[in-house]
């Protein structure tokens, strides 16, 4: 009896164990193709989760990665494993073919999740091309042409299909100039207003008329704005291209706003939305985060001391990881010349590593974690002009 016993428990042991070893191989190669694919879920999406269900396999989530999901079926395929895929590929069908979207409000927040109390992590500008991935009650889960992934109120985009895309592309457009300002219902400043604007919102044209530019909303609302206010868009993008004097000019014009976390335009800033900003309407469309910044341009020596460091240049900060080795990048700023730099910390303000200058910052130089050369990168070391971005250069599928 005891063996009879003995060998049943050996038995359901092996079958466990067997059990047990396609589990750990399908959970290996998901964790192996989503840190190829997928390893930053700001700008991409591999959310796949195992399930075993009446003795088979189910693969279920969702992801934006075409090429991490036919890696994964291949490579199970491949070991013998049978399973069923449940993985949803992004956008969702359910989108039917309003996979794209213009940004329609002067500033739309954009959320961590799809519920208005969340978490403000991007703001996104009027006129932005954005691709749909997904709807969820009120809410689309969109993605910036920085590849940032967060959610927006339905009430601040407008959703469109490709043929709606390419009509926009292909039509005359003009960018908003001033810090801020408004568009009106006539050609009239003392007439009604249609919507607020702030530096950076891009219209679609229709026309002039005394002094004043008739443009219309990606939801078809028409609005006149003074002509002194707008450029050409195409004419704006031809020429909009980085200087160290114009970005330092460009950074100067913010001082004293300020910060807002999760903000990236004119009605408020966090540090990172500062320095994308102030790039951005120079012409280069930098990541959202400073821990992304960070890894983008050419590492400038600042071993000893700061004589590498050119004016334009992207000054990082940081406090010591848990490891004690590196420094966990938590703050983003400009540098100016001579010791001083311009950043986003409570409002747009200057300060200074030099000990002896009356804005010095010794928490700041303390906590000084390297500097990267953006403007010697256009092109190369993952720094993108606007006019080459997909997005606003006609390419968005």
């Amino acid at each position: 009896m005891k063996k009879i016993l003995l060998f049943v428990l050996m038995f359901i042991t092996v079958q466990l164990n067997a059990q047990d070893k396609p589990m750990e191989i399908i959970q290996k190669n998901i964790s192996e193709i989503k840190e190829k694919y997928a390893p930053d879920k700001r700008v991409a999406i591999f959310q796949i989760d195992l399930v075993e269900e009446n003795n088979t396999f189910k693969l279920v989530g969702e992801t934006t990665e075409l090429h991490a999901k036919n890696e994964l079926l291949k490579t199970l395929e491949l070991a013998n494993i049978n399973f069923l895929d449940e993985i949803k590929l992004l956008p969702e069908n359910e989108l039917g073919n309003k996979t794209l979207g213009l940004i329609d409000v002067s500033v739309a927040n954009l959320r961590g999740e799809p519920k208005h109390p969340a978490e403000m992590v991007t703001q996104a500008l009027l006129g932005t091309p954005v691709r749909v991935l997904k709807e969820d009650d009120g809410f689309y889960l969109i993605q910036t042409p920085d590849k940032y992934i967060a959610w927006v109120d339905e009430d601040a985009i407008k959703t469109i299909s490709k043929d709606e895309y390419d009509k926009w592309y292909s039509s005359d457009k003009v960018i908003f100039i001033k810090e801020f300002g408004f568009s009106f219902i006539e050609a009239d400043k003392q007439s009604e207003r249609i919507s607020d604007l702030v530096i950076g919102n891009i219209l679609v044209k229709i026309g002039e008329q005394e002094g004043f530019t008739k443009v219309k909303y990606p939801d078809g609302r028409e609005a006149f704005v003074e002509t002194s206010e707008l450029k050409d868009f195409n004419e704006w993008l031809s020429y909009a291209y980085p200087t160290r004097k114009n970005i330092i000019k460009t950074a100067k014009l913010f001082i004293g706003n300020p910060y807002m976390w999760g903000g990236t335009s004119a009605k408020g800033l966090d540090c990172s939305g500062f320095t994308k900003t102030v790039y951005f309407l120079n012409g280069v469309l930098l990541d959202r985060d400073a821990s992304q910044q960070v890894k983008k341009g050419i590492e400038v020596d600042t071993e000893n001391n700061f004589d590498n460091v050119q004016k334009g240049d992207l000054l990082f900060f940081g406090v010591k990881s848990k490891d004690g080795l590196r420094k966990r990048i938590t703050h983003v700023g400009i540098y100016i010349d001579n010791l001083e730099f311009i950043h986003e910390a409570g409002k747009v303000k200057y300060n200074s590593f030099d000990k002896n200058a009356q804005n010095f910052s010794k928490y700041r130089l303390k906590n000084f974690a390297g500097s990267r050369n953006i403007i010697d990168s256009i092109g190369k070391n993952g720094i993108e002009l606007i006019k080459d971005n997909k997005f606003y250069n006609g390419e968005l599928k």
